[in-house]
């Protein structure tokens, strides 16, 4: 994937729960650490497989992996 052709983790999320109304802090929560980790989660871009699987779950959204064709020859 080059930089740029698609928006970053951390910006999915920040935009999925934009969308869904929810606020960082209630993800905070439901992740059971601070809004200040999460603020560092944000940051650093540093989620985990299991964070993912639970943003998802919050976010009622799925997660998917997607192979890009370029990358198949």
């Amino acid at each position: 994937m080059k930089e740029g052709d698609n928006m970053a983790v951390t910006e999915k999320i920040k935009a999925l729960l934009s969308i869904k109304g929810k606020k960082n802090v209630e993800l905070a929560a439901y992740l059971g650490i601070s809004p200040q980790s999460l603020q560092n989660k944000f940051n650093r871009g540093s989620f985990s497989a299991e964070d993912l699987i639970k943003v998802s779950d919050f976010l009622e959204c799925t997660l998917a992996f997607e192979i890009d064709e370029d990358h198949l020859r």
